[in-house]
């Protein structure tokens, strides 16, 4: 490991490996820690390196081959490197020992930039940490204790929270100090499998086969128009409304009726791809002719995607004389395949679920159609002495038998969306 001071010269000469030796390092005195290697392998280039010291122990960073740098810019470069090596010696030596850190200084420096990454709603959890932060932001992240956060729990149910937003909290603590795990700056995490209260709080609001044709007529026949193609849009394709609010016509292929969803407007952050049936090809074919717009839904006075919804939507509503929220359109459009006997792999591929237990939600309508199937098979006991499911779980189709020496038809117990087809 000879030390000599580099030039071109030296360089251009070969770097002669000695005869017994797989290679040879030229260490620069002008730049300490700067080397040049040589192999013995015929076409070897020869390659320059910073040496440095890390955590104790020696390291390498390669800086290029020959060909690649001139000596001048090697010896900037590793200049550059050892500053910077030498600014993360000083973080290593500042930083807090494993689970010294504050929750506070955690979520400002670490966390908080993390989560806006890697999640939309960031936003919510900037809220829930408005709750935490005062009770446990100026402890170490090793004092923080199960029983102290139990009894947080029970000071936040006290205020009038609902049990699935005490839930957040705790959701939002235990995901924290996983990531302080994960980042080695906490040993353990000692909320790892804390009880939550688990209330199912879920909302699920199908349209009835009634409400159905009544909203429907109040969607085609309002003056809103492109209010009213954009959530008969969302009825025909499950889609969230931001994701229908945000299509372009770009990712809409009619022809082979699909609809691409980019990642930047998909809830999983995933492109995903949506197949269009004949209600969701009308209503397109309807928003071609409000505009020559980027969006099929664009607000007529700007061009652009609408803001807001809500107001119309309640007014069309109260018109229609049901009581809705705009993501239950989501669960009608899956009620309907449900109950129209599409399996659950197949719901949960069309909306987009990324976790299968999503659309486990839908599993009773599934159990329904797959009851009323196995009943169609009853041959030792009459129908009408067998088991007699609830009126709103009988279709009146399926009440009565086919006449005599005829073959009954199945009726299927979906609605189907009365939009004409597409041309």
């Amino acid at each position: 490991m000879p030390v000599v001071t580099l030039s071109q010269a030296f360089l251009n000469s070969g770097l002669v490996v000695p005869e017994g030796k797989q290679r040879i390092e030229y260490c620069d005195s002008a730049v300490p820690g700067l080397l040049v290697e040589k192999r013995a392998t015929e076409g070897a280039v020869p390659v320059y390196y910073l040496r440095f010291k890390r955590n104790g122990k020696t390291a390498y960073d390669r800086l290029g081959t020959v060909k690649d740098l001139t000596l001048t810019q090697a010896r900037k470069l590793a200049t550059q490197k050892k500053v910077e090596h030498a600014q993360e010696a000083k973080q290593a030596i500042t930083r807090p020992a494993v689970g010294e850190m504050t929750l506070d200084a955690f979520w400002k420096d670490h966390a908080l930039p993390h989560l806006k990454l890697v999640k939309r709603s960031f936003a919510r959890d900037e809220q829930l940490y408005a709750r935490l932060g005062p009770k446990f932001g100026n402890t170490p992240l090793k004092s923080i204790s199960r029983y102290g956060v139990e009894l947080f729990k029970g000071e936040i149910m006290n205020q009038a929270l609902s049990p699935a937003t005490v839930d957040h909290h705790l959701k939002l603590l235990r995901h924290l100090l996983n990531l302080a795990v994960q980042w080695d700056m906490l040993d353990k995490n000692p909320l790892k499998g804390i009880q939550l209260l688990n209330v199912d709080n879920q909302v699920e609001n199908y349209l009835k086969d009634d409400e159905m044709h009544r909203f429907l007529e109040v969607l085609k026949t309002d003056s809103n128009r492109p209010i009213c193609l954009l959530l008969m849009f969302l009825l025909s394709t499950g889609a969230r409304l931001n994701e229908a609010v945000q299509a372009r016509w770009d990712q809409i292929d009619t022809e082979n009726a699909s609809w691409k969803i980019p990642a930047s407007n998909s809830k999983s952050k995933k492109v995903r791809s949506v197949p269009l049936n004949d209600s969701a090809l009308w209503v397109l074919g309807q928003a071609r002719q409000q505009g020559e717009f980027a969006y099929p839904f664009a607000n007529p006075d700007t061009g652009k995607p609408y803001q807001s919804v809500r107001r119309v939507f309640y007014r069309l509503c109260e018109r229609a004389k049901v009581k809705l929220r705009i993501h239950d359109l989501r669960h009608s459009f899956a009620s309907l395949l449900v109950s129209g006997g599409r399996s659950l792999y197949e719901v949960q591929q069309i909306l987009g679920h990324s976790d299968p237990k999503v659309t486990m939600r839908y599993a009773h309508l599934s159990s329904k159609a797959l009851h009323q199937a196995a009943n169609a098979a009853s041959v030792i006991v009459p129908k009408e002495q067998g088991h007699v499911l609830p009126e709103d779980e009988v279709s009146a189709a399926n009440a009565t038998d086919a006449p005599s020496g005829e073959t009954q038809s199945p009726q299927p117990t979906a609605t189907v969306v009365p939009f004409p087809k597409a041309a």
